[in-house]
């Protein structure tokens, strides 16, 4: 078809024109319409997420004027897009950031009672930091937060923390060993944990008042699924016998680790009133642990010590757990010495360290009752 000449279409009509201006006056009035219609929509869209906000931080009664740190970043710098992210996601991304290259991280748990400053927390990192080859496992440690207070103080200390709040309670204060809020606080990690191991992450859990000296991974178990420490070890480390301890282990990722951890949580129900680290001892001798083929191994405190049991050989240590012990006060005190302890040792030239002259001067002020972990 021949292309008509430019004259003739410099010289179309009015009516030509006209037509092609009505779509054009369309068009037009779609644009006005969506532009106000967008500015409509916009403060309904700021009073949401205004609502989102406060809604969040009710549940752990934030004011909306003092949301922790990273939240408040986030709404002066334009509140982006991931701020309505759920908690899962959040959980996700801290994960993420921190986890090794085979996606293992370090977790441990925390509340404002244990936060301030100068408190286990700090007790905590601090020994990372004097540790033999430990100060770069900071980088993979994950605080789950249990309170606002802790998270706050959390974000203050640690790039890497997770807010992990209860609806309805407050885990703040001092929970004393076996109080209904002490049980309620243990099954709650638990279940964390649970999650963790579902998200596709092996984990090694440790309580905030274990002080690591050594780097733990040469003398984990290769191929097992769960590793735990204890408060009395026989000399095998697959004898049933052996008293675990809850504040410390080591976890891969599979379907039987994670069976088990749902096991484990539900069996709260078959032993009311016993928090995680009884039941655990309690269902390890259970024939499910044998059918789903998890395989277990229990940590010597030859490296894993506490003060149920302590590492006496300075030279291997790798933690020591202030268990068998009641009261923070006591808890610190003694982490305290212990720490003196370590620095000292750190301190001595290479031929005395091998004799072993330094040796523990804990405990102190905390019980080596077995009935106090």
């Amino acid at each position: 078809m021949a292309r008509p000449a430019r004259k003739a279409l410099m010289g179309a009509p009015p009516s030509a024109a006209r037509s092609r201006g009505g779509p054009r006056r369309a068009l037009r009035r779609s644009a006005a319409a969506l532009f106000l219609a967008t500015l409509v929509a916009l403060p309904f869209a700021v009073l949401y997420r205004a609502a989102v906000w406060r809604s969040l931080g009710a549940s752990w009664g934030w004011e909306w004027d003092s949301l922790p740190s990273s939240f408040a970043a986030s709404k002066e710098e334009g509140a982006e897009a991931d701020d309505l992210d759920s908690e899962d996601l959040k959980l996700e991304r801290v994960l993420k950031k921190a986890s090794m290259r085979d996606n293992t991280v370090i977790l441990t748990t925390l509340n404002a009672a244990w936060a301030s400053p100068g408190s286990v927390i700090d007790l905590f990192t601090g020994s990372f930091r004097s540790g033999v080859r430990t100060n770069l496992l900071l980088k993979h440690l994950v605080i789950v937060a249990f309170d606002r207070k802790a998270y706050e103080q959390c974000v203050k200390i640690h790039p890497y923390c997770f807010a992990l709040g209860t609806e309805g309670v407050d885990f703040s204060e001092e929970r004393r060993f076996l109080t209904s809020g002490y049980l309620e606080m243990m099954w709650r990690r638990l279940d964390f944990l649970r999650l963790v191991l579902e998200k596709g992450y092996n984990f090694i859990f440790s309580d905030a008042d274990i002080m690591w000296f050594r780097n733990p991974f040469p003398h984990f178990y290769p191929d097992v699924d769960f590793q735990i420490a204890c408060d009395h070890y026989v000399r095998n480390a697959t004898d049933l016998r052996n008293i675990a301890n809850g504040g410390f282990s080591y976890v891969k990722s599979n379907e039987r680790s994670i069976e088990f951890y749902s096991f484990w949580y539900s069996s709260r129900l078959r032993y009311p009133g016993y928090h995680d680290q009884d039941v655990f001892n309690a269902i390890k001798h259970d024939p499910y642990i044998v059918d789903i083929g998890l395989t277990i191994k229990f940590l010597s405190t030859k490296y894993f010590g506490g003060f149920c049991e302590p590492s006496r050989d300075l030279n291997e240590v790798c933690t020591m757990h202030a268990n068998c012990c009641i009261g923070l006060r006591s808890k610190i005190h003694d982490l305290r010495i212990m720490m003196e302890d370590w620095r000292s040792y750190l301190s001595l030239p290479p031929n005395l360290k091998r004799l072993q002259i330094s040796a523990w001067r804990v405990p102190q002020n905390c019980s080596l009752s077995w009935s106090h972990r």
